[in-house]
This record gives structure tokens, sequence and C-alpha cells, in this order.
């Protein structure tokens, strides 16, 4: 333990809560307890609590960490090209490889999160959790917006519905093909690839300028 004592303290919550994570991903928050993640993360019960007061306050790191590589992804998709269309193929990409390499903060990154500061104790995480998804809404919203400017869009969106509607089918059709892959290609004789390339042309259509297309 000498050792561990002379690392950052963030160092080892990050420890805990990369265990903790595949933990989740296997059996599930409720059924994961801190005896669990304090044996999966190499700690003593007691050291576990030094850096962590519960279940909780591990799960909020989780999921902030998850928004933070969300927030990666999505800007390095939005640089990637100057035209909607291709910026949006790059968006769609880069969450199926986000989902491919963190499908527990993939499916984290979904859940219900804190927004709700007024009169009530909060994690610190839970705050920066929030901030950070608003400035990944604020992404899509300039993305939208620079689509419609540019005529390659309808013009009659709504832009926070259809930012939410953006997120709810684009995940729905990933977390799909990644629970489905077999199903797709044993019943629709497709690969999942092939399966993503097509939601994501409906939903791009549902949102373009007909007169582009």
């Amino acid at each position: 333990m000498g050792r561990r004592k002379k690392e950052p303290r963030n160092v080892h919550r990050e420890n805990i809560a990369a265990a903790a994570s595949a933990l989740f991903l296997e059996k599930g928050i409720a059924a994961t307890t801190m005896d669990d993640i304090a044996k999966a993360a190499g700690y003593s019960k007691a050291t576990l609590y030094v850096y962590f007061e519960n279940k909780e306050e591990i799960v909020s790191i989780i999921v902030l960490n998850s928004m933070k590589k969300l927030s990666d992804y999505i800007s390095s998709a939005l640089e990637q090209h100057e035209g909607t269309q291709a910026r949006y193929h790059f968006i769609c990409r880069g969450l199926v490889q986000y989902q491919e390499e963190f499908p527990f903060y993939f499916k984290m990154v979904l859940d219900k999160i804190n927004v709700d500061f007024e009169g009530r104790d909060y994690l610190p995480e839970e705050k920066e959790t929030y901030l950070i998804g608003e400035e990944i809404n604020e992404k899509i919203k300039r993305f939208l917006l620079s689509g419609m400017e540019m005529g390659d869009l309808r013009n009659d969106l709504k832009i926070m519905p259809a930012i939410f509607n953006f997120w709810g089918m684009l995940s729905g059709i990933i977390q799909l093909a990644a629970n489905k892959e077999e199903y797709i290609k044993k019943e629709m004789g497709i690969s999942k690839n092939e399966f993503l390339e097509y939601g994501f042309s409906l939903v791009y259509h549902s949102i373009a300028n007909k007169k582009r297309l």
C-alpha cells in the first residue's frame, strides 16, 4: 500500500471507477456491491471508502467520464468536414466507435442525469456532467443551424426537440444493432454496418431539405 499512498488521489479514484465500470457492465449496477468493487480494484473495503463515500459517487464519476468521452467524439466528428451530410455521417461513425469501445459508457450517457441543482445536495460530478451535456447539445445545435442556413436541412426544425430526437434515434439504432447483431445477419441477411448505414440514412432524410437530396 506504500506505493499507492504516493499516487495522487485522482489516480485511485480512476482505478476504482474503471474496475466498477467492468463490474457494472457484467452484473449491473444494482447487483454490484462495494465489496465487489474493492476486490476487483485490488483495494481493501476500508481503503475504498477513503476515496468514495458510496456506490452512487462511483456511478457519478463514471457518468461524468462517459460524458467527457462523448464530447470528445462529437467534437472530433464535427471538425472533420464542412458539408452537412458528411459531418452528420462523421457524427454517426463517431457514436458507433464510441459504443464499440465503451459499451457501458454509451449506456450511461443515455441514462437519467440530474438537472436540479437548486435547494438540494448534489455531487460536484453531477453538475459537471450536466454542463458537459449542455455543451454537447450546443455543438449539435450549431450543426443543425448551420445545415439549415446552408439549405441542407429543413428550415422548420424545432431545435431542442430536434436535438433530443436526434440523440434518441441515433443511439437507439446503434444500441439495437449491438444487441441484435446476430439476428440482423440471420433474418435480414445484412451486416451490422449495413443495418446502421440504412438507419442513419433514414434519420438524415427525416431532417434533410428534400430539394437537396
